[in-house]
Order: structure tokens, then sequence, then C-alpha cells
């Protein structure tokens, strides 16, 4: 990549880390008005069937099914009427971890919603980013802890076990909030034990970027992306004859990406448990299962590819940019890579703005994330809001209403149409702006489309850890030495090894 060329992709994707502490975001985004709050007695998405090797037990509708089932008035209450005894207005603070242009649209949806009403003021702040909110939450006593908290998906356990939040279940419980509109895979992963712990907000799932240019030349269907292993190593075979890319394939080993998240989500496509006990949804996991055969499997015919010089690996993914950027490389560009679907909306400002010679967004595909299995489906990533506990009734209820605008349907219309992130509920895609960009840029669907085709059982709705974060580091360093070629078996044995002793110490303390 000439020094020119990089400094100016960097310099535009480098927004797509900022965003978001995770590498997950970036967003333009405009204002709608507050939505109207409807009345039923849903409290989560609808059951799920068991794994292979798992029986379901008898469950509290509708909800994931556990072997035991946490009674919601057990737990902190949500005093949701309080606002209406408060003097004035109620003011709350929320940590979040997004940046740049996400950050500004959080800020102008947050200013929209201060003022259209008089009961409660919403004050940001910006922790830096996921892993420094995590961070500085553990580190603070409840009473420096803000109202309501960002937090990204592999935090639901920890959270949970840190009893310091009330259930987003209890609040919808008391209001009667209608959730029959919402995706039920949104609100499933941010499930234990029968309690809806947080709400599902900013959705993200991977998708696969490629060069529609390298495509054509390598003479292979750019209206059929691969979708299986096998697909991916047969189209950069074909890439790399055909002199159309230098790799045909990008693999990373990020902790949130290639090397952790990516796992995850490629047990899920092969309807494969990550964990036991129903992936920690039945009750607590005690240990990982991505050492066995399909483990094994997998990783083999990745390494293959990288060995045989058809794909490559571009590390850590420290920038949280640097598998996008390979698409870029002038030296030995690659013509596929794996992403976070909320890139989405600044790759395509970006190439707009011909910051990249001779590459044009329209020159970019999105396909679903190709995995074990060839099926279209993902996992829910991105971020959910928690209610903290303890900070004042007319607080807490001041949180859950400023919490229903966000999850409204207008402003996850607005949310989703210049991201590609995905909208928390179904009724979104039939208000604009998110009807128009669906139907005139079907990219923008792709990761919709994946997270609604996933199957309802138990290894589709992912692992529920309480050290996941930990884990994920413990498996992306497996990750990385298999890519540079270490022996897949004893790898992933050891990186399990080293998981079940995290998952052994934190179960013994919590």
């Amino acid at each position: 990549m000439s020094r020119g060329v990089g400094v100016g992709v960097l310099g535009v994707l480098g927004v797509v880390v900022a965003a978001c502490g995770s590498g997950q975001s970036i967003l333009q985004a405009g204002n709608e008005p507050l939505p109207t709050v409807a009345t039923t007695t849903t409290v989560a998405g609808p059951p799920v069937t068991a794994a292979p090797g798992e029986t379901l037990a008898p469950t509290v509708p509708p909800t994931v099914a556990t072997t035991t089932t946490t009674p919601l008035d057990t737990l902190a209450p949500c005093p949701v009427d309080a606002l209406d005894d408060a003097s004035g207005p109620v003011e709350i603070t929320f940590w979040h971890g997004l940046g740049a242009q996400l950050e500004t649209v959080l800020t102008d949806l947050t200013q929209q919603y201060n003022r259209s009403q008089d009961r409660v003021r919403v004050r940001l702040e910006n922790q830096g980013g996921y892993n420094q909110t995590i961070d500085k939450y553990v580190q603070s006593r409840q009473e420096s802890r803000p109202e309501l908290v960002m937090f990204p998906e592999y935090m639901v356990q920890q959270i949970a076990d840190t009893e310091s939040v009330i259930p987003v279940g209890a609040c919808v419980q008391a209001s009667g909030f209608d959730t029959s509109a919402f995706l039920p895979r949104t609100l499933l992963a941010y499930q234990t034990n029968g309690v809806q712990w947080s709400m599902p907000f900013n959705v993200s799932v991977p998708v696969l970027y490629f060069n529609r240019k390298a495509f054509v030349a390598a003479g292979v269907d750019v209206d059929d992306p691969p979708l299986s292993i096998e697909d991916v190593r047969s189209y950069s075979q074909a890439i790399v004859d055909s002199g159309a890319a230098g790799v045909g394939m990008a693999f990373d080993s990020g902790v949130d990406s290639g090397g952790g998240w990516f796992i995850e989500q490629w047990f899920a496509k092969a309807g494969e448990l990550y964990a036991d006990n129903g992936n920690g949804r039945l009750a607590p996991a005690t240990r990982v299962l991505y050492d066995g055969a399909v483990g094994v499997e997998l990783m083999t015919r990745v390494q293959s590819m990288i060995t045989d010089g058809i794909a490559v690996t571009v590390g850590d993914n420290a920038s949280g940019q640097d598998a996008l950027l390979k698409l870029a490389d002038q030296q030995s560009p690659a013509a596929m890579t794996i992403a976070t679907s909320a890139a989405l909306g600044t790759i395509i400002s970006a190439l707009d703005g011909g910051l990249i010679p001779g590459l044009t967004s329209a020159d970019v595909g999105v396909g679903p994330m190709p995995g074990p299995g060839g099926t279209p489906s993902a996992l829910v990533g991105g971020a959910s809001l928690y209610v903290v506990a303890d900070k004042g009734d007319a607080e807490a209820a001041a949180a859950w209403d400023y919490i229903q605008f966000l999850v409204g349907a207008e402003t996850q219309a607005t949310w989703a149409a210049g991201t590609g992130y995905v909208p928390v509920r179904q009724d979104a895609l039939e208000l604009e702006p998110l009807a128009s960009t669906y139907r005139d840029d079907p990219r923008f669907k792709v990761a919709y489309d994946q997270l609604t085709a996933a199957a309802d059982d138990l290894a589709a709705v992912g692992p529920v850890i309480g050290p996941l974060r930990e884990v994920r580091g413990v498996t992306a360093g497996a990750v990385a030495a298999i890519f540079d070629g270490a022996d897949v078996a004893s790898s992933l044995a050891g990186a399990a090894a080293q998981s079940n002793a995290l998952i052994a110490d934190y179960n013994a303390r919590n």
C-alpha cells in the first residue's frame, strides 16, 4: 500500500474504530419524534428449542428455556411510575463508549429527547470505548455509577452477577411495554435464567465485504458470494489463479473479531454449542467446547487456506481496521474479508469521497458471513442498555423512559439507515429512512436478513459465560498461533484448558 493511500484510508476508516471501543460502529443519522408506547405484557422473545444433546426444561414464556428461572420479584424492582411524583425534571447520566459520528448522532437524538418533554434530562458521558466503560463501572462504587450504562453483548453474565442493575424485564413488565415487534434474537441475547437483563440498542453482526471488480475478473458470481468455508476456498483459489487479487480472503485474529467473536459465530452457524449447559443458558457454563472435533476441523480448513497462499492473516487487527485495509493494499490486496456490518455506512461514504483511487462504493459487495454449513445466520453483536439499581426510583423511571425512546420504531429506523446496524424491531423496516435505504441499497439489509435467518436453538443464541471477555482473549491467542502454522488440535486444547480455568475461578467467586 502506498503511503498516500494508506494514510487516507486510515484517517477515514479509523472512524469505525473511534466510534466504538469494540471496533464495531459508526453512524450518520437524523432524528425522529418520540414513539408511542403500546401496552401488552410481553417481557421477552419466543422460546428456543434445544440444540443437539440438550433438553429444554419447562419455561416461563416467552423467554429462553432454563433449568433455573429467577423470579423477577426476587430482583430489583422497576418503579416505572415514579416520574409522576417527581417535583421537577429528573437528571440522569448515561455512560457509553461510542465515538466519532456515532457519538454525534447519539448526542443529537438525546438532545431531541430532552427537548421533546420536560420530565427527564439525560447527560451523556463518553468513557472512551466499551472496555473503558466496563473497567470504570466495575471499579466504581454504586454511588459513583451512572443511572444508565451501555455494555457490549459479552458482558451479560458478569453484569447480572454484580447484582447492581434493575432487570429491564422488570421495567417491561411493570409498564406493559410491547416487545412483540422486536426481533426475538436481539432480546434473547441478553437473557439468562429467564430474566431480560438489558435492552438491545445498537445491534451489529459480521458480514462479508468483497471487491466486486476482483470477482468479475476472476469469473466468480458477484451476486452469489461464498456462504461456506468450502466456498471461500474455491472463490479464493479462482481469484488467486486469475490474478484478480493477491489473495482471496483476509482473516484476522482479533479478540472482538476473527480470533474471538467470529469463532462463536462459526459454532452457531454449525449448530454447535460453544459452551456446555446449553451455552450457559440452561445453567452456568463450566467449560468451552471449541476444542472438540468441530473446532479442530473448522480451524484446520481455515489454516490450510493461509498455508496454501490463497488467504492471509493480518494479525490481531489491533487498529480494528487492518482486515478492511487489506482490501485496499496496493502490493497484494485481498478480495474479501469479514467485518462488522456497522462499518458499512462509513465505508460507503469514504469511497464515495474518492479516497481510494480506482475503487468506488459501487465496487464493494456485501454478503452474509461465510461459515460452516453455508447457511446465512448470525449471533447478536453490538451493545445493550442497563438500568443501574439504587440510584433512586425517579431516576430508574427516567432511564426507562429514555430507553423507550431509543428503541422506538422511528428512532431505530433512522439509526439503522445510516450505518449498517440492525434495527432491533421489525416495524422499523416500514418507516423512512430505513424503508427506502433497504430498497435502494440491498447491502444494508444483508445484516438484518442474516440475523433473522438464524435457527431457534440454544446454539444460535450464543454463549453466556461470566469471563467471556477473558475467554475471547485466550481463544484469540490460539487462533493467532494457528494462523501462524501451529498445530490446531494442541492449540485449541491449550486455550480450552486456560478458558476452563478462568470459568472455574469465576464460578467459584460468584
